[in-house]
């Protein structure tokens, strides 16, 4: 009797470290340091890379206005017919799920800076019930917003098949930043199912902060 009492509670011990492995991964999201999108358990050395762009209130934008946030970003353009409207449609539902978090910002890039102006992304803002607070549409120099979109969000998953620095970049990613400036996540921006699972990793991300 009393090795069986041993053994069941070595059984119970054991079955007691794999749940909290199993909670331990579920509490805590991997870094992403390169454009292949491995992840990494250990630790994050890919940051994102400093910035300057101009919103749609013609206010400077700086890696500064993140500094303690977590946030989404994204790449779009105001006249695309495409994928940008659903891009739009589901940052237009995040920000209305934290609308009342201080702790999570939007940041939208468009990858069309010769049209979008900041009168241009102002109109856009308006017509998408866009929180100026909270979620912010920036435009800039070109060579600088295609660079960031590829060497800081890996967000052009067809520049590594062209390798042109000039090509258009077209991507359906969210990609989840942490308030120390780590990838986090990347998302199909067009699938509700994917900003489901961006939403719960956002969680997830807040409990490991």
């Amino acid at each position: 009797m009393k090795y069986i009492t041993l053994i069941a509670t070595f059984l119970i011990f054991i079955s007691c470290k794999e749940e909290q492995k199993v909670h331990k991964g579920v509490t805590k999201l991997p870094y992403f340091n390169s454009a292949d999108f491995t992840p990494n358990w250990d630790k994050g050395v890919h940051k994102i890379p400093a910035f300057s762009f101009t919103n749609q209130e013609d206010e400077t934008i700086t890696n500064k206005t993140f500094e303690g946030k977590i946030y989404i970003a994204d790449f779009f353009f105001t006249s695309c017919p495409g994928i940008c409207p659903k891009l739009t449609k589901n940052m237009g539902k995040i920000q209305k799920t934290y609308e009342q978090d201080e702790d999570i910002l939007l940041l939208s890039h468009t990858v069309m800076p010769w049209r979008d102006s900041v009168p241009v992304l102002k109109d856009y803002a308006l017509r998408n019930g866009v929180n100026n607070e909270k979620w912010h549409l920036v435009t800039g120099d070109k060579e600088v917003l295609y660079h960031m979109a590829r060497a800081g969000y890996f967000a052009d998953e067809d520049f590594v098949k062209t390798q042109d620095e000039s090509n258009f970049i077209h991507t359906e990613n969210f990609i989840l930043v942490d308030k120390q400036g780590f990838i986090r996540g990347v998302y199909n921006g067009t699938l509700p199912l994917d900003v489901e699972r961006l939403y719960r990793h956002i969680d997830i991300l807040k409990q490991e902060s």
